[in-house]
């Protein structure tokens, strides 16, 4: 059976990661804080790039990139605009950059697939409560809030959505309970929208961190995605980059964190490969 393989991977803001991008023998790829790519790959990349280049604030943002053979898929970019636009081809979205989409086609039986990328910018409290959390399960919500206007029934529709929610799935840090309800929330409006949650995770979805960290919950099938600057690939704990597919296609959906110390990559996160039959 053919197979159309993606690739979703946070590239650190770094130019020179365009080139494992090409180098990874994908489909298409879903991209968070990636900046513009160098003029020498252009000709290599089908993008929804216009001549400008941001997320909102910063140099970089999330794409969807089309590396596809010709001969098989039609790539699509989806392009976005403002809350409030009047383009009725343009999906809306809260935060320019936060979130890119575009559709993929296979040639041979005619079916469409929607492919979103998304990123969850951390925000912190106002200064008047004197508080210093970082959190972004609230841009996560204004992820799936822009996601809806890529909707158009309660069942059937075909969309793979991934990214670094900056969240953590089925626990919060150091057994937080109030930070657990509260990253709950954003998967079960995934699942509201009959997305469901496609990993990675183990034990087909990559290796689960070594040793075990206590905050992690006995039992979790959680593989590490993200190494801080005190950690290595190899020490890695906590799982940031989730996927997400339409309960339609979810069964053909395969999801796998290339998380082991020799295979990383060059960025904070690992890449994470999707693949979907058709």
């Amino acid at each position: 059976m053919e197979k159309l393989n993606l690739l979703s991977w946070n590239m650190k803001q770094k130019v020179s990661n365009w080139q494992t991008v090409l180098d990874s023998k994908v489909d298409a790829a879903l991209l968070q804080e990636a900046l513009a790519p160098p003029d020498a790959l252009r000709t290599e990349l089908t993008l929804d790039w216009d001549g400008s280049w941001h997320e909102s604030g910063h140099s970089w943002r999330t794409a969807v990139v089309g590396l596809v053979k010709t001969e098989e898929f039609e790539f699509v970019p989806i392009k976005t605009q403002v809350l409030g636009g009047s383009e009725p081809e343009a999906l809306m979205v809260s935060r320019l950059g936060s979130l890119a989409a575009a559709t993929i086609r296979i040639k041979a039986s005619g079916e469409e697939i929607t492919l979103v990328s998304m990123y969850a910018n951390w925000m912190n409290p106002i200064q008047q409560t004197g508080s210093r959390w970082i959190f972004a399960d609230a841009s996560a919500h204004r992820l799936i809030s822009d996601l809806s206007g890529l909707i158009g029934s309660q069942k059937g529709h075909k969309i793979i959505a991934a990214g670094d929610f900056n969240i953590l799935f089925g626990y919060g840090e150091y057994g937080s309970l109030y930070w657990k309800q509260r990253y709950g929330t954003v998967f079960e409006r995934f699942k509201a929208l009959d997305l469901c949650f496609v990993g990675p995770q183990a034990p087909e979805g990559g290796r689960q961190a070594d040793p075990w960290p206590n905050e992690l919950p006995e039992g979790s099938l959680n593989v590490p995605t993200f190494y801080h600057n005190k950690q290595t690939p190899a020490s890695a704990t906590r799982q940031l980059d989730f996927v997400f597919a339409s309960e339609s296609i979810a069964d053909r959906v395969k999801v796998k964190a290339l998380n082991g110390a020799e295979e990383w990559g060059p960025s904070d996160h690992c890449r994470i490969m999707i693949e979907l039959e058709v």
